[in-house]
């Protein structure tokens, strides 16, 4: 809009500092900076919300799944009942490895250290692709938490250019003309800030419950990689 008109449109008429009604009244380059963080907002709430559930449904799995695993029963019967659909990243990285073991040795292996290599590397890769899962879209809450202020204080200034433009082409310096353009580049801030914060947050948060799952799951990998190299040893 041509900044005389904005100033002569802020003259004749009242200015409603709704926020609808400041979003309606924003240039088009801060309304665009204004629907790119909703919609980032949006969308970090959206991961927010996915990886809180995910993250507690893999934990009650990991529980249930150590439950069965150290309770005595047959590492092959579980082996069995889990190769098809492994129920949990846990349960991954059992049937990755004991698929291994039992090819190796159906296959006629000679080599316990080199068994053991495959078996280990196994874990490794199915580890990195258990933790690639847990730790994607992550990323983007970072982005949106580092970003999102800078995004928003870009509209703001873009905003405060076009509030003095019109102020200049007005000829008046009257708070009926300078607050709603103020308050206009204000809010873009305002949702940088509302987008930002609780993307810092969570992704602190969930960063540090995706690394206490893989650090728990590096752990099981370790103890169970003991028992295959104990059954190599007694089979060699």
């Amino acid at each position: 809009m041509n900044p005389v008109d904005v100033g002569q449109a802020a003259l004749d008429a009242p200015a409603s500092l709704s926020l609808i009604s400041l979003f309606w009244q924003a240039h088009i380059v801060v309304k665009l900076v204004m629907l790119g963080l909703i919609v980032s907002s949006i969308w970090s709430w959206a991961i927010i919300i996915d990886k809180v559930l995910l993250f507690g449904r893999i934990r009650r799995q990991m529980d249930r799944f150590e439950k069965v695993f150290w309770s005595g029963q047959s590492l092959e019967e579980l082996y069995r009942s889990l190769s098809n659909r492994p129920a949990s990243s846990m349960a991954a990285l059992f049937v990755a490895a004991m698929r291994e073991w039992k090819r190796s040795f159906e296959a006629g292996a000679k080599s316990p250290i080199g068994l053991q290599m495959r078996i280990d590397r196994v874990l490794d890769v199915t580890l990195a692709r258990e933790s690639e899962r847990m730790e994607s879209r992550l990323l983007f809450l970072a982005t949106v938490g580092s970003a999102g202020p800078f995004i928003g204080l870009f509209g703001t200034v873009w905003g405060i250019m076009s509030s003095f433009q019109a102020i200049a082409a007005s000829k008046n310096t009257s708070l009926a003309v300078v607050a709603p353009g103020i308050a206009e580049a204000l809010m873009a801030t305002a949702l940088g800030l509302l987008a930002a914060i609780p993307a810092v947050i969570a992704y602190n948060k969930l960063a540090s419950s995706a690394g206490q799952i893989s650090s728990r799951l590096e752990g099981f990998a370790d103890e169970f990689s003991a028992i295959l190299s104990r059954q190599i040893d007694e089979r060699a």
